[in-house]
């Protein structure tokens, strides 16, 4: 087995004990993604991420049998492995599999669409362009990621050689926009959309749309420091500062905040809606209204973000305790 990713090794001593003679193979660098992870402030999110059962144990105690630091070729019996590190645009230590004689490459997670996970500094756009290269020269028959959406999404080599060009294409604009003192939010309404992307938008819409909102979003947090051009960072004004705006200087009294906030709702204002009832609640706290209409607001953006921000559908399912029960 290998590790692509340390979401995906839970439980390995489990599999120890089951079968004795299952070996486990890792990046040469996988600890430094181990600890990543093991270290960051996603810990608080286990629980709606990876489920109640999960133990950081998993993590802690994870060590392959074999380590991998260039192309190597295993074999199973009568099947053969390549075993082929790559950078990734996910993690510094991601590994292709690929089955030489029937043409399937196991692509693991290396073009996540959100460019590493968004609560840590990782993520390697560059990298991600030089995996998908690689991918193209073995050109398989078949691609199989480490989540089903995504292999349905990026299903071929040449769809993802043709991806590659939009991308990059997106991401020298991002750049440029950055060097000239853009702020995120205007680069978002931009709706930057390449112009080979408008010759073949059936084919290429989809996968580059996936994508492009953390693309910007990665770059962004790596090119700018903690001051941004919108002078985002300059203040650390709380919660309760910011919502005092709402009653003491504004003297919105609850029924107004109630009326505007459905407003919103109706509007389709969902994000501004989500800010707007959590100030609220702060200056309103035992409002039982307040409290339905952000339940809905948090309903309303699981609705939006479900086909294609499964990470958002998942905190805001978080915020408002709204489990999604397991299929039967």
């Amino acid at each position: 087995m290998t590790h692509s990713h340390w979401d995906h090794i839970g439980g390995h001593s489990y599999f120890r004990k089951l079968n004795p003679e299952v070996r486990f193979y890792a990046r040469e660098n996988y600890r430094e993604e181990l600890e990543r992870g093991i270290n960051s402030s996603v810990r608080f999110r286990f629980q709606y991420f990876f489920g109640s059962d999960f133990k950081n144990d998993f993590l802690i105690d994870f060590k392959p049998d074999t380590m991998v630091a260039q192309r190597t070729e295993v074999s199973v019996g009568r099947t053969r492995f390549e075993l082929i590190p790559i950078s990734g645009g996910e993690t510094t230590d991601g590994m292709f599999i690929y089955l030489l004689e029937h043409s399937v490459l196991f692509v693991g997670d290396f073009i996540m669409p959100y460019m590493g996970a968004p609560f840590l500094e990782e993520g390697n756009i560059p990298g991600l362009f030089e995996a998908i290269d690689l991918v193209a020269d073995l050109n398989p028959k078949h691609l199989l990621h480490g989540h089903e959406p995504l292999t349905r999404i990026y299903n071929s080599a040449g769809l993802l050689a043709n991806l590659k060009k939009h991308l990059a294409w997106l991401y020298q604009e991002t750049l440029k926009a950055i060097r000239n003192g853009t702020d995120r939010e205007t680069l978002h309404r931009q709706n930057l959309i390449p112009p080979l992307l408008l010759q073949s938008p059936c084919m290429q819409a989809q996968p580059y749309l996936v994508i492009r909102e953390n693309l910007i979003n990665r770059l962004y947090d790596q090119e700018i420091g903690y001051w941004q051009p919108d002078r985002q960072g300059m203040d650390h004004l709380s919660e309760k500062e910011l919502s005092s705006v709402l009653t003491y200087y504004l003297g919105l009294s609850e029924k107004q905040l109630e009326k505007a906030i459905k407003n919103m709702v109706k509007n389709g204002d969902h994000e501004l809606a989500a800010r707007t009832v959590t100030a609220a609640l702060v200056q309103y706290p035992e409002s039982k209204e307040l409290a339905r209409l952000r339940e809905n607001t948090f309903l309303k953006l699981r609705e939006k973000y479900q086909e294609f921000n499964p990470f958002k559908f998942i905190i805001y399912s978080e915020v408002i305790g709204h489990e999604t029960p397991q299929l039967k």
